[in-house]
């Protein structure tokens, strides 16, 4: 009788708020999590839409990596799968970001296209959820971009990456979020919501999924403010969240500050400047696609980035990260990284 070799994995996520490392045992085909960690970093604070990472930033960025990294060989974990989104994907500097981080750390820190990582939460979600959810729509809201998918099978058969990040939207429409905008700059958000998600929109609502999931920790929160259950619950308590109640506290959120949105059940105050645009952006998106509600889902592109190493080997993510790996070693490696005027 064979005996069963444990493979432990770890991945580590570059957001526009945190650095987030998940270590994993993948036993039977599951990632099992036996570890978790995060570093703040508040990228979308300090990174105008577009903009490049400014030097203290990467510092900051560097620092946190070399943290995870460290952390998951200490929980005995192979080298991690470490991908930015897309306050980094987006920033002019990216590959010298990406070069000093890799010359520094040690980790093949990469960015992956909006359609990739769609593809992967739609993957997370999926396994989540199981076949029984059916055609399966995916909405999923991060600092600098809302990607959609939807699918029958184990990978989406459509995919779509937006601009419609909660932390950017929040820069370009209501001036850093601390204060209660006026309503006619929630009247400016909208429209450039509605224009940027309308034929999307629309293919959803032709596909006519049975089942419709929300992922990332905006939609966790929002999810907490309009009912749902305290993540002290546990993963397994059903979440859901109606598109009415969405709309409903849209309209609560517009009416105060940042500060006053940080006291309300859910709303951190880390993300309580961007969570009016990331409400408008779901409700928007969720009115859009006709979906009357979504469930909540605890899976996303972690466990997407896990599931297909697990599933598929790892010369799946080599491929996928092939052209930032071109990119890194094209040039020499910067000592520091030329800071940006504010």
């Amino acid at each position: 009788m064979g005996t069963c070799v444990l493979m432990r994995i770890s991945v580590v996520d570059v957001g526009s708020n945190t650095v987030r490392l998940m270590v994993a045992d993948a036993e039977g085909g599951v990632p099992l999590p036996v570890h978790t960690a995060k570093w703040r970093l508040r990228l979308s604070e300090q990174v105008k839409p577009g903009g490049a990472v400014p030097e203290e930033a990467v510092e900051r960025l560097v620092a946190a990596v070399e943290g995870a990294s460290r952390t998951a060989a200490r929980w005995g974990s192979s080298a991690p799968l470490a991908f930015a989104t897309a306050v980094v994907r987006a920033a002019p500097n990216r590959r010298e970001v990406l070069r000093t981080v890799r010359a520094r750390t040690g980790v093949a820190l990469c960015t992956l296209p909006g359609e990739v990582e769609a593809e992967l939460t739609f993957l997370g979600a999926r396994r989540w959820m199981g076949w029984r959810s059916g055609p399966l729509a995916l909405l999923d809201i991060g600092g600098g971009s809302l990607e959609i998918a939807f699918g029958r099978g184990r990978l989406p058969d459509f995919v779509a990456s937006l601009p419609l990040g909660a932390a950017r939207l929040t820069h370009e429409f209501l001036d850093g979020g601390v204060d209660a905008p006026p309503p006619e700059q929630v009247r400016a958000l909208r429209r450039r919501v509605r224009h940027q998600l309308r034929d999307v929109a629309a293919r959803i609502r032709w596909e006519g999924p049975r089942t419709a999931v929300a992922t990332s920790r905006t939609f966790q929160q929002l999810g907490r403010l309009c009912g749902a259950p305290p993540g002290r619950h546990g993963p397994f308590v059903e979440r859901r969240m109606r598109c009415a109640d969405l709309g409903e506290a849209a309209d609560r959120l517009a009416a105060l500050t940042a500060a006053e949105r940080a006291r309300l059940p859910g709303i951190s105050a880390p993300r309580a400047a961007q969570s009016l645009a990331g409400a408008v952006v779901g409700h928007t998106a969720m009115k859009l696609t006709g979906l009357e509600s979504v469930t909540l889902c605890p899976w996303a592109i972690r466990e997407g980035v896990l599931l297909r190493h697990i599933e598929d080997g790892p010369a799946w993510w080599a491929e996928v990260t092939r052209h930032n790996d071109e990119a890194t070693a094209a040039a020499p490696v910067p000592l520091r990284v030329a800071s940006t005027s504010s």
